[in-house]
């Protein structure tokens, strides 16, 4: 691919997308981010050309992608927590899916062909069977999953209409850092399970919180897909690779083909660490379906993409940058 492409990262300063950005680096690119910090680090993304916009603001991303001639753009500026989202439906559906379409718009009126957009396993509510594929209906049980469902159907009319082409990546749960710790997880409030996990093992929290010990699993509490953030990356470039390759707009599931429980990413941290988790069990939290494993087979086929990280390396550069992230 020519390395002068113009590749625009939409929420670039934040957890994901500043991994793509460094990924790209070393790939020999140079990605512009484009992100309002309500969420990102500017700090961890210096060597990038940054621009403080938000996706609402169609004026402003038209007047950029027609100056920079952007080739193509990547989304990762949603927000992802599910509880908030049950608890503040509109916040979720103005971010995550009307400003979606401003965004849209002003890629289709700036002249921008390709969109990769950062979906979620939550489309797919409870599924009956595991592992979830990505024919399975879409029904989502909470407004984020919602706020999702609706861009990749609007991306679907867009490719119908010939508008813009696209991929959605349906990510299972997003772990690890960088093993070279230029970024990392740094969420404010943090909801992810490996960080608020590690945050007891450093001394920063008193307990760890399982939310529900009563669901039907082998040990009661959720089970999980997780995969390493790098892995994301890589699924991302190749994604690119496809649609500029002349691809047609697709879905694919990103996750790992394995399933852990809380329970049992606690007794992996207590080993990588070796350290004890001090843990209390509290109430269910609305909206969280028992089970999410993916199939990875349809990625893998089209794509080429497979994980190549496992749990113990997910948790060992999760805790070196925990650690680098709090000076312990």
């Amino acid at each position: 691919m020519n390395k002068d492409l113009k590749i625009l990262i939409c929420g670039g300063a934040g957890y994901i997308g500043s991994t793509f950005c460094y990924y790209l680096k070393k790939k020999g690119y140079n990605p512009i981010i484009l992100d309002n910090l309500s969420k990102g680090h500017k700090e961890y993304v210096m060597d990038f050309e940054f621009y403080n916009y938000d996706i609402g603001d169609y004026t402003s991303i038209l007047n950029l992608i027609k100056k920079l001639k952007v080739d193509i753009v990547f989304h990762f500026s949603a927000f992802i927590e599910v509880g908030e989202s049950v608890k503040d439906p509109i916040k979720y559906y103005e971010n995550n899916t009307a400003k979606t379409i401003n965004l849209l718009r002003a890629c289709i009126d700036g002249g921008t062909k390709y969109f990769i957009f950062s979906s979620t396993a939550a489309v797919y509510g409870i599924p009956e069977k595991f592992p979830i594929l990505e024919e399975f209906p879409s029904n989502p049980i909470n407004p984020y999953g919602r706020s999702k469902s609706m861009v990749e159907q609007i991306l679907q009319d867009l490719d119908m209409a010939s508008l813009i082409k696209s991929v959605s990546l349906r990510y299972f749960n997003a772990s690890g850092a960088l093993p070279s710790l230029e970024t990392g997880e740094a969420h404010n409030p943090e909801t992810h399970i490996i960080p608020r996990i590690l945050d007891v093992i450093i001394g920063k929290s008193d307990y760890f919180t399982i939310y529900g010990d009563d669901y039907p699993t082998l040990d009661g509490t959720c089970i999980r897909d997780y995969i390493h953030v790098v892995d994301l990356a890589e699924a991302h470039f190749l994604a690119m690779e496809y649609l500029l390759n002349g691809g047609k707009t697709e879905i694919f599931n990103l996750g790992s083909e394995n399933g852990y429980s809380v329970k049992q990413i606690i007794e992996s941290v207590e080993k990588i660490t070796k350290k004890k988790v001090d843990f209390k069990i509290g109430k269910r939290r609305e909206g969280d379906p028992p089970i999410l494993i993916a199939s990875s087979k349809k990625i893998n086929e089209v794509l080429g993409w497979k994980a190549n990280y496992r749990l113990d390396d997910i948790i060992q550069t999760s805790y070196l940058w925990h650690q680098k992230l709090n000076n312990r």
